[in-house]
């Protein structure tokens, strides 16, 4: 498969170091990059052919990858209008409406949206996706082949599943990192060193979630299981639940969502 990547920032060297590992040809793939030295290190590293404009790029592609912030999509999709032919376009931009991409892209209506996340770029993401209702199975098969190079994929029904998505899996990363801040700081209160505290929270998140991936029991099942009855954890879960810890994070996941939507209620104005 031919892919055209406008944009070569973090993601989008993920997917391409993703789709090498995978065995795809760097001939294959090209990426569409303003700046000199992003260019020169995107040829340096991958073996890929960068180009400064979009129009020396577009030629036989049959996926071209959008990574660009949403705020750039609408320009970046007006250079493209008229020159896609028949390939899938699959944006990553958060909050931006798959019939609103199509309008500026020139009524091109194979549009998949997609929101990867940031442990893409260790080939451990989640990507949720939902095609728009004008691309096909070839268009879908393309985008899955593509973000599932870094990792599992979710297809969604209905596109407002979207915003759930950014703020559950999109925005997810800096929760857990948040947290594992936390942990290390509670760590070194109770006298841990720095390295010692890191070393626990990195170790524990890692282990828990490796378990929870693999049980069959919910998370919830889990937690009462290595709970035990006037216990330490008890006496942590019920001060947690005290501070009312499980209304915050969905309060701050519902401001994730809320502004997702905003995005796309902004930025697809007319």
């Amino acid at each position: 498969m031919n892919i055209t990547f406008i944009g070569g920032g973090n993601m989008a060297r993920a997917l391409i170091g993703g789709l090498l590992a995978k065995g795809h040809a760097a001939a294959d793939l090209r990426v569409v990059e303003i700046e000199g030295s992003a260019r020169a290190a995107l040829i340096r590293d991958f073996g890929v052919t960068a180009f400064e404009r979009p129009e020396e790029a577009l030629a036989g592609a049959e996926c071209v990858l959008l990574a660009v912030k949403p705020q750039q999509l609408r320009a970046v999709a007006g250079t493209l209008a008229g020159r896609l032919g028949t390939a899938t376009v699959v944006s990553i931009a958060a909050g931006i409406r798959s019939n609103d991409l199509a309008r500026w892209l020139g009524g091109h209506t194979r549009v998949v949206r997609a929101m990867p996340n940031t442990p893409a770029l260790v080939h451990a993401g989640v990507s949720g996706l939902c095609a728009a209702p004008g691309a096909g199975a070839e268009d879908r098969a393309r985008a899955e082949a593509l973000l599932g190079a870094v990792g599992r994929v979710v297809w969604l029904s209905e596109e407002t599943q979207m915003d759930a998505v950014t703020a559950v899996s999109g925005s997810g990363p800096a929760y857990v990192f948040y947290f594992i801040e936390a942990l290390e700081a509670a760590g070194r209160a109770l006298g841990l060193d720095a390295a010692q505290a890191r070393a626990l929270a990195l170790g524990t998140f890692e282990g828990a979630a490796k378990l929870a991936a693999g049980a069959a029991e919910s998370p919830a099942e889990l937690r009462a299981r290595v709970t035990s009855k006037g216990g330490t954890t008890e006496a942590a879960l019920a001060s947690m639940e005290s501070d009312h810890l499980r209304e915050t994070i969905l309060r701050a996941v519902q401001s994730a969502a809320d502004r997702s939507r905003a995005l796309g209620d902004e930025l697809g104005k007319s």
